[in-house]
């Protein structure tokens, strides 16, 4: 009776949160409710750490050569396309880098943010391939921990930005920078597994761990502004911690990479050697 009590409660407090959804997501695929979205987490966090190494146990690793490589230039042409869309959104046409509270209009522009967002979400469970492709090549020591929460954790907190607040420049702006450190990410790898001829035009590896580092700089930086702001008026504060906050821990982390890399000419922690950098 009790647990009965308490489901009708859950249930109620469910309906009268959800009324305060954008209506503009109505119908949309995956947007009904979180739970489509967990199942699929759900199940791709079960695969990676359990089953499919269970399943390739026995068996040998797929050459996935030409895959890998169809699979990240898409993944580049994809997100040259939301930097694009996300610019034309409202970036390069009025957002100000300071309070740019969601727009709840049906205008052109909103819509058209609206469906960068929904795109930038759905683009996350495209790049839950990153970690099957480790599973099925029998690369299991790159699937970390820190891998998987963060290619777990990305799209689930997607969700609840796009069904409540879909734009805003405060909302976006990390959206944005992802897009583009994706595209010099997704080359680099798209080369790289182009195999052992094409590594000769990878000089630039160096500097990837830089421009990681520089995106999570410059992510802190703007979404703090809203701590220094007296008068912004953004509707859904506690997005505003949660980017914050993400922000801050890869910045620690990376910077702490940065110095074991590079100040004292280490090795980068295992945790880094096995695909950190792949992950942002």
């Amino acid at each position: 009776m009790a647990f009965s009590n308490l489901t009708s409660k859950a249930v109620l407090l469910y309906d009268e949160w959800i009324k305060d959804a954008d209506p503009r997501l109505e119908g949309w695929p995956l947007m009904s409710s979180p739970f489509p979205t967990t199942f699929i987490i759900g199940t791709y966090i079960y695969f990676v750490t359990s089953l499919g190494p269970k399943l390739m146990e026995n068996k040998k690793p797929f050459e996935l050569r030409q895959i890998m490589a169809f699979y990240n230039f898409s993944v580049v042409a994809l997100s040259l396309y939301m930097t694009y869309e996300f610019l034309m959104s409202g970036w390069a046409t009025g957002y100000s880098f300071r309070c740019d509270i969601v727009d709840y209009s049906r205008s052109p522009t909103a819509l058209r943010m609206v469906r960068t967002c929904w795109l930038y979400y759905f683009s996350k469970f495209i790049e839950l391939l990153d970690t099957i492709f480790f599973v099925l090549r029998k690369k299991n020591n790159q699937v970390t921990f820190l891998h998987v929460f963060h290619h777990s954790i990305m799209p689930w907190t997607w969700w609840f930005g796009v069904k409540f607040a879909a734009g805003s420049g405060l909302g976006t702006f990390h959206a944005l920078l992802n897009c583009i450190v994706h595209v010099v990410m997704y080359t680099y790898y798209g080369i790289c597994s182009l195999g052992p001829a094409y590594h000769k035009y990878l000089w630039w590896k160096k500097y990837m761990t830089t421009i990681q580092l520089v995106q999570f700089i410059m992510i802190t930086c703007h979404i703090g502004q809203i701590y220094m702001m007296d008068d912004c008026p953004y509707q859904y504060p506690i997005f505003m911690f949660i980017i914050w906050l993400y922000g801050s821990v890869f910045l620690v982390l990376f910077l702490h990479f940065w110095y074991h890399a590079y100040t004292k000419g280490k090795r980068l922690p295992k945790m880094a050697r096995n695909g950190i950098n792949k992950d942002q």
